[in-house]
């Protein structure tokens, strides 16, 4: 214990010194791609007016600001032209504008810093006269575009881990300041509604033209593999690379945005996911909502003849789901969701997930805020192989998984918990944030690669099992800060009792193939750090996140042993192929954390899975 807590402190103050982002622990979530307490530590503005050639104020103009790392932000000009973005991160940010009719220009990046307000003003040009626009010719190739016609087309950024886990997990740590970004101005028009505006959209075929022609979004070419030591990438009988397509789209509206995205693998195993999205912003009203159904199958043609006893058919899931934050008073928030989804490989196949929460300022000059949360989820055996990322590298089903007793029936994992916490800013770009928890599990999901009867890992392929009911308590601590320019950073700690209430049948196997997995009752500590940054000079981004605790499971042992895991990403830009009108990035990636949902489910998710192999991720990039 003392040289795990000599290896926290040395690097908690390594973390706090350099960059990170915001990272809170259980029961919050995760997935790499996110930077959390955007309005708390940003404290700059954008602002100015959009006219048109003549100087004569255009009203209804989309206005976009993104910045790399995070979701576009939007705006719309009122009866003066004018918009304004408050609460910014300090950042350089692209700015864009659309407006039915008119031709949009570049975009142009606006650096943001802390305490500044700072003006742009946007002028645009009419288009062509319908007589003078590039004529369509009968095979139904257009003529050209006019010069200065540039698509409006929005920089669609992959989000870092802590950011998605903010946006899409629950409301939890610092969430509520991140929307604030996105509010809308005083000056934009009341009563927009998402009916009114797709009427008005769809109206006429020059506006559903416009609509196709904002869609932005990403091609990413892929390959990924998994290794135990970098000599296993040379082995010609470890796994071989799988190639990976991912397309993601999005069409930006008034009141939100419309999403869809796909992935596919072709190899042994042929499997695809396939996803869509509405997501309405807070600019329209003082009610946020998003929802969106998935679907993914997956389909084994290797020789692994213990996957082949247990897929003899595709496997196939789908899911349906919302969520949505009211503010019902200008100090009070409440937050909800729900989750339904069917596994076609359970026996119960049918699986359901809900959350319940209430944010409270306490007071008005006092940016403190509480909240209470409850969460009811359901999670089946090999769920990571099949739910789709909010953000990120979206890869498909690439690993097939089986029973760890054969002919067991798989059966799901189900938590209950209820969190109170607290947070709020201290010194401008600091962010503490308290809480207190308690988990209710019953069958506790075991992950193991490989066994004490092969040696060998089998990389694409593992076994799951359960290791009983357990009761958790425990307290946390998240320490946030901006570093400087578009870095952040953040070190969470908390500390977790464990107790057993139940046995599961699969503890004989257990046993004997992994016995560090059968926990009684025990004392965990956890120190997770994240760095979140934007190298400007070289236009390289990385994300880091490093998880250490004291409670992993070992296949050569029978105690739990400390140790770290830890999930990296480097987006490189590629300026020079941007004539295309494009922008290129190369991708590197390596983890060996196995699960994207470290935050919104048991203390143990992360822990009991046994000799994760890492995985290494790396291809091309193209935003449009």
């Amino acid at each position: 214990m003392i040289g795990f807590l000599a290896r926290g402190w040395v690097l908690g103050v390594i973390v706090c010194a350099a960059p990170a982002t915001v990272f809170g622990q259980a029961p919050l979530k995760m997935s790499i791609q996110p930077v959390a307490n955007r309005s708390v530590v940003s404290l700059g503005e954008l602002y100015g007016s959009v006219h048109d050639d003549k100087g004569a104020p255009l009203s209804g103009a989309v206005v976009s600001a993104s910045v790399v790392g995070a979701a576009p932000l939007y705006a719309l000009s009122d009866g003066h032209g004018r918009y304004a973005f408050r609460n910014l991160a300090p950042g350089a940010y692209l700015v864009r504008v659309f407006l039915d009719g008119y031709a949009s220009p570049r975009g142009r990046y606006l650096h943001v810093t802390g305490g500044s307000r700072l003006a742009s003003e946007i002028a645009l040009n009419r288009n062509p006269a319908p007589e003078e626009k590039p004529s369509v010719l009968a095979a139904g190739f257009g003529g050209g575009r006019s010069p200065g016609s540039t698509t409006a087309a929005t920089e669609l950024e992959d989000e870092s881990e802590v950011e998605w886990r903010l946006r899409h997990s629950k409301r939890g740590v610092l969430k509520d300041s991140y929307d604030a970004a996105i509010e809308r101005t005083d000056e934009a028009p009341e009563g927009d509604s998402t009916i009114a505006t797709l009427r008005h959209t769809f109206a006429s075929p020059s506006r559903l033209v416009s609509i196709f022609d904002s869609v932005n979004g990403q091609v990413n070419l892929l390959t990924t593999t998994s290794f135990d030591r970098p000599q296993d990438l040379f082995d010609s009988t470890a796994g071989a690379p799988q190639p990976v397509a991912y397309v993601s789209l999005v069409a930006p509206l008034a009141t939100g945005d419309w999403a869809v995205r796909g992935s596919m693998m072709q190899g042994d195993i042929s499997s695809w996911i396939l996803a869509g999205s509405f997501t309405r912003n807070r600019k329209v009203s003082n009610h946020r909502y998003e929802v969106g159904l998935s679907y993914a199958t997956q389909h084994y043609q290797g020789a692994n003849a213990d996957a082949l006893s247990v897929m003899r058919d595709s496997r196939n899931v789908g899911e349906i789901y919302a969520q949505s934050s009211w503010d019902i008073v200008p100090r009070l928030t409440l937050e909800t969701g729900g989750r339904y989804a069917s596994y076609d490989y359970l026996a119960d196949r049918y699986l359901l997930g809900g959350r319940l929460g209430v944010a409270y300022q306490v007071m008005p000059e006092d940016p403190l805020r509480l909240r209470i949360t409850g969460i009811h989820r359901e999670m089946a055996p090999g769920a990571e192989e099949f739910v789709a990322p909010s953000s990120g590298v979206w890869l498909p089903p690439e690993r097939t998984f089986a029973p760890l007793r054969r002919g067991a029936e798989l059966r799901p994992e189900k938590v209950d918990i209820v969190e109170i916490s607290g947070e709020r800013p201290v010194g401008g770009d600091v962010v503490i944030a308290l809480r207190a928890f308690r988990q209710q599990v019953d069958d506790q999901l075991v992950t193991v690669f490989g066994s004490s009867l092969n040696r060998a890992p089998s990389f694409g392929h593992y076994r799951v099992a359960s290791a009983g009911d357990f009761e958790n308590y425990g307290w946390g601590v998240t320490v946030a800060r901006h570093v400087f320019g578009s870095t952040q950073a953040s070190v969470d700690y908390t500390m977790t009792d464990t107790t057993r209430r139940d046995v599961s049948a699969d503890r004989l196997m257990l046993r004997f193939v992994a016995p560090a997995t059968l926990r009684r009752q025990e004392r965990i500590h956890d120190l997770t750090a994240s760095v979140n940054s934007r190298v400007a000079p070289t236009a390289t981004r990385f994300v880091m996140v490093y998880k250490l605790n004291n409670s992993y499971a070992d296949a050569g042992s029978r105690q739990a042993e400390t140790g770290a895991r830890f999930d990296l990403q480097v987006n490189q830009e590629m300026p020079f192929l941007n004539f295309t009108g494009a922008r290129w990035e190369m991708l590197v990636g390596v983890r060996n954390l196995f699960r994207s949902d470290l935050f919104d489910g048991s203390v143990y998710d992360e822990l009991l899975v046994v000799r994760p192999p890492k995985r290494i991720t790396g291809g091309v990039t193209v935003w449009f």
